[in-house]
């Protein structure tokens, strides 16, 4: 395991808050420790979004019954994380995270340590600490998300709540294995975000992006060029040819940034490509449970937004439980491994 992170700034939880522009938040958050107010520290750190989200946050009432939440998707509910909780919710069978596991079955980390960017609540690292992998690091700019990583999802990483631009020292050694899935779009300074990136991998590291928007308007996307060129990566993956790949239970097929354009998402890879997984991650680990998406045997999306974004994209999944289960039930994600407090 790489080395604790020695920061000057207030840790609640196990997590350091090193987030910039926070400034006046983080006095806030120590002062209070300094006090002993570590439940009112807990509440002012959680109610902190990132940049993008436009609701705003629950009572601090509200926000302090968090820690008793018995389940993942409670303590959601009570974040008031609404769409983003849907996501969150439904993320072991969504095509796009279907497509980071096809990334990570091609260009495995093995022993490296791995630094998960925008780790959001963990799904990724999680993945990675069940096949072995144990020198693990999640940053993100929102402390809320990796509370959650840390109690329902991962609970053996380590985690940093900065941006990546402007973190202190990670105590990650080389070379390392830096990945980003479905945020890199989303990262307003890319040059200075793919060079934190780089940075952190070191000489003979891999630098690993999944599910970038290239047609979406979501976020700020770049063409394949534009990627291509801001993290030096030389393969370049379709996001669907991903989602097909792990389905199928084949390698991806790269594909030139020219034959890219039209894509709605792509992913690369930069640096030392490593070697394939040794194990099949379209084979979800046990125990598995049925989908929580089929409600009396009816596939239910959880909102109109997530059926409009992900229903076309999910053809995998019946429209119906169907009965047998298919040989294949568990790698189209009919039977699912949920985190055991999901």
């Amino acid at each position: 395991m790489s080395g604790t992170v020695a920061l000057d700034v207030p840790v609640v939880d196990g997590i350091p808050f090193a987030r910039a522009g926070r400034d006046d938040l983080r006095a806030e958050v120590a002062g209070l420790l300094a006090h002993g107010e570590v439940d009112r520290a807990r509440v002012a750190l959680l109610a902190d979004a990132d940049d993008w989200w436009t609701e705003p946050p629950p009572s601090a009432e509200q926000l302090a019954r968090v820690p008793a939440a018995s389940t993942l998707r409670e303590a959601m509910t009570l974040l008031g994380m609404g769409r983003v909780a849907d996501y969150f919710a439904h993320r072991w069978s969504d095509p796009t995270h279907l497509a980071g596991l096809a990334l990570l079955q091609a260009h495995w980390p093995a022993d490296r340590p791995v630094v998960d960017v925008a780790c959001g609540i963990g799904a990724h690292l999680r993945e990675l600490a069940r096949r072995g992998c144990t020198d693990l690091l999640g940053v993100d700019v929102v402390w809320a998300k990796l509370w959650l990583a840390r109690r329902f999802v991962c609970p053996s990483a380590r985690y940093v709540c900065a941006d990546l631009t402007a973190a202190p020292d990670l105590a990650v050694g080389t070379p390392a294995y830096v990945m980003c899935h479905d945020a890199f779009y989303f990262l307003r300074d890319k040059p200075a975000a793919a060079v934190a990136m780089r940075r952190l991998a070191g000489p003979g590291g891999t630098v690993v992006v999944g599910h970038a928007h290239v047609a979406d308007p979501h976020g700020e996307p770049l063409t394949p060029e534009g990627y291509a060129e801001v993290l030096g990566a030389g393969l370049l993956y379709d996001d669907v040819e991903l989602t097909a790949a792990l389905l199928a239970g084949r390698a991806p097929r790269p594909a030139a940034p020219g034959a890219l354009r039209t894509s709605e998402a792509i992913a690369l890879v930069a640096g030392d490509p490593l070697r394939p997984a040794p194990a099949d991650l379209g084979e979800p680990l046990g125990p598995l449970v049925p989908n929580p998406l089929y409600t009396d045997g009816v596939l239910s999306w959880p909102s109109g937004r997530y059926a409009a974004e992900y229903g076309p994209r999910s053809a995998y999944l019946p429209a119906r439980w169907p009965d047998p289960l298919p040989a294949d039930a568990a790698r189209r994600r009919l039977l699912v491994d949920l985190p055991e407090a999901w």
